[in-house]
């Protein structure tokens, strides 16, 4: 039993670590912290304006917008790196279709963003 206890002793010793740096990072930042409360510091900011009490109030479209958008083009980030990281496995035919499939993809993405930027969804007034 206890040679099966000796076999997690690093993992115990991680944590441990772990838990001695998260508490000193904690009690540092307290610690050496500027501490200069405001009304300004202190007040609630969230989607660029203050928090309201009824929860049913309409918000600006632009906010949705702005957040789909964003998600799209996260995406596209998400599919480019496994691509890049497996197009050089392929053999030379596949390679060129993955390349001009990838371009293809890029290309629609592209022209939905241009096609945001003109209807004119990036533009905050």
């Amino acid at each position: 039993m206890n040679a099966l206890l000796l076999e997690y002793l690093p993992i115990v010793i991680f944590l441990g670590i772990s838990a001695a740096l998260g508490l000193l990072f904690i009690i540092a930042a307290w610690v050496l912290a500027p501490k200069s409360p405001d009304s300004e510091k202190l007040s609630a900011y969230e989607c660029g304006f203050n928090a309201f009490d009824d929860a049913r109030m309409k918000f600006d479209v632009r906010f949705y917008l702005v957040s789909i958008l964003f998600i799209i083009f996260d995406l596209e980030v998400a599919f480019l790196f496994p691509w890049a990281v497996s197009i050089f496995d392929l053999s030379k035919g596949g390679m060129v279709f993955a390349f001009w499939s990838m371009m293809a993809f890029l290309g629609v993405l592209t022209i939905g963003f241009l096609y945001e930027w003109k209807k004119g969804a990036l533009e905050w007034e």
